[in-house]
């Protein structure tokens, strides 16, 4: 017979939280001296703790003397580090990055010209070696995905690519509902939400919503404005969408909620900027601004704040530069 545990759930099996990081959950409901034996354990989810170690690597992209750079930083969320990381094979730019909690997968783009070229980054030993490569060369496109395949817009086109992480596999996917270049992606374990950007005429407030299972292609909630040139970032609940360039370079933030797919107001960037990129875990993201509305190839960083919609500084880049890509190790909700 099935017995009630801790946690006031009936079950077969005891339920023991899976702390101490605030990624972690404690599903049920919990007695005080229940949480602060788990907490003297070191089980009980903190808010304010995260794995240390977690980190985001960011291709830089193009520097401020407009050069296409193999240069990656490694950034430690945790203290907010940031240090130099292995390089690419290549200089590129207007790449695009998805990738699982051991491995990310770096589409190089633009390496000096349109490229099929994938770099694998394995975060441990912060190793970097080739990818499967895809199926056309292409450059401004997006990526999305969960812990076990990674969606990648190729950019000036409806193609889209699943690459399967096991085995390193790439094979096409579910086109996108229109052409489109220099869009942005976030996601959760079962859906990427896809900002489609730039449509051969000017930007969009297009989304698609990208179902893994099934690898279906529907509406998404539209963006407040049309735009191009943007980043994303967001954890298993939200995708906090920066829409980049819309008639003029924003600071204009969109908060994205997967459950009932509606899109709403995010805090605002620290200054109006496009091509930039950026990564996170469960609790922050981290935007790379790219180019801002004063023309600069900036370093500057956003936190990014998931619970209260919190946007502070963050440890800027090693350089200034634009149209990079990034992917963290992370526990972002998609691996979970």
């Amino acid at each position: 017979m099935p017995r009630q545990y801790q946690g006031s759930i009936i079950s077969k099996t005891p339920i023991t939280p899976a702390g101490p990081y605030q990624c972690g959950k404690a599903s049920g409901v919990w007695t005080i001296d229940q949480m602060v034996g788990w907490q003297k354990a070191g089980l009980w989810p903190t808010a304010g703790s995260l794995p240390v170690g977690t980190f985001a690597i960011f291709a830089l992209g193009r520097n401020t003397c407009g050069c296409y750079t193999a240069t990656r930083n490694k950034y430690t969320y945790s203290g907010c580090v940031n240090v130099t990381a292995t390089s690419s094979t290549a200089v590129s730019v207007a790449g695009s990055a998805a990738g699982t909690a051991t491995i990310g997968i770096f589409a190089l783009g633009l390496a000096p010209t349109a490229s099929t070229t994938r770099n694998k980054y394995t975060y441990s030993g912060c190793v970097n070696a080739s990818a499967t490569s895809a199926t056309n060369a292409r450059c401004g496109g997006s990526a999305a995905g969960n812990s076990t395949i990674g969606i990648f817009t190729l950019g000036n086109t409806t193609i889209r690519n699943k690459y399967t992480y096991s085995g390193c596999v790439n094979a096409s996917a579910t086109a996108a509902s229109t052409c489109s270049a220099n869009s942005s992606a976030a996601g959760n374990s079962t859906t990427g939400i896809f900002a489609l950007g730039y449509n051969n005429v000017s930007g969009t407030t297009t989304r698609d919503k990208y179902t893994y299972s099934g690898c279906t292609v529907t509406a998404g909630a539209a963006a407040s404005a049309c735009s191009r040139r943007g980043s994303a970032v967001g954890n298993s609940t939200v995708g906090i969408f920066a829409l980049g360039y819309a008639c003029a370079y924003v600071t204009t933030r969109n908060k994205y909620t997967y459950s009932g797919d509606t899109n709403g107001t995010a805090t605002a960037a620290t200054n109006g900027s496009a091509n930039g990129s950026a990564a996170g875990n469960c609790a922050v993201g981290i935007f790379a601004l790219g180019l801002l509305c004063t023309g600069v190839y900036s370093s500057t960083r956003n936190k990014y704040t998931f619970s209260g919609c919190v946007n502070a500084s963050g440890t800027a880049a090693t350089s200034g530069s634009v149209s990079g890509a990034a992917a963290s190790n992370g526990t972002t909700g998609v691996n979970v």
